[in-house]
């Protein structure tokens, strides 16, 4: 368990809570290992728990009577995430939980951990932190969906993918459905998006990878509204 007193000790969260807490959570914690795709939680269930996640990503989702799916967060290595119901009796989930990636999760039930939160006053803060910057996220999320044309946020997802690789090209490791649930629109509008992109010489698309032709023009289009 050295891994998971290290992702204590670097947690914002957790970080200052004593060493013998500290130590309480890891006797207390259990490890799971989730495959790629593997549903850690279903929209609707009842979850009184916490986890951290310790290895890979976990995204959630939301998911419409039609059957298409929203990507609305993805949470990393060290990162925190709980169901409503660890904060009001019987609150369901309201997003499914998945692992996007081989993933280690360590998870702690209500009732073994709100003890050691509550006699560590430096917690509260912290989650309201961590409450408030997801706050937003949500806020800007919302703010894409609602003002944001679908080739608008393609264009965006894409941006981003190009500057994390640092490169201008980028491997096609997400499906038109997972590109979809990214930006809240459906598969046959997203390889549209794409085709259009490809006709207006933005990128070039290959099909194993995505490269970028015109960084400019793919940055104007991200910010139609």
């Amino acid at each position: 368990m050295n891994d998971l007193l290290t992702l204590l000790k670097n947690s914002p969260i957790f970080s200052s809570i004593t060493e013998d807490d500290k130590q309480l959570m890891i006797q207390q914690a259990r490890r799971h290992t989730y495959s790629k795709g593997e549903t850690v939680i279903l929209y609707g269930d009842v979850w009184p728990h916490i986890f951290l996640v310790g290895e890979g990503q976990v995204e959630a989702l939301k998911e419409s009577s039609d059957g298409r799916s929203l990507h609305v967060a993805c949470f990393g290595k060290g990162e925190l995430f709980w169901g409503l119901a660890f904060f009001h009796k019987d609150a369901p989930m309201p997003v499914t939980l998945q692992a996007c990636e081989k993933s280690i999760l360590y998870l702690w039930e209500k009732d073994s951990v709100l003890p050691i939160l509550l006699r560590n006053g430096q917690v509260s803060w912290e989650i309201s932190r961590l409450m408030a910057d997801r706050m937003q996220h949500a806020s800007n999320l919302v703010e894409g969906l609602a003002f944001h044309p679908v080739a608008g946020r393609l264009a965006r997802l894409l941006l981003d993918h190009f500057e994390t690789a640092g490169d201008a090209s980028i491997s096609r490791y997400l499906t038109l459905d997972e590109m979809a649930a990214r930006i809240g629109s459906t598969r046959e509008m997203v390889c549209r998006a794409l085709y259009s992109f490809s006709d207006k010489k933005l990128i070039e698309v290959t099909r194993t990878e995505f490269v970028l032709t015109n960084h400019e023009g793919l940055t104007q289009l991200s910010k139609q509204i």
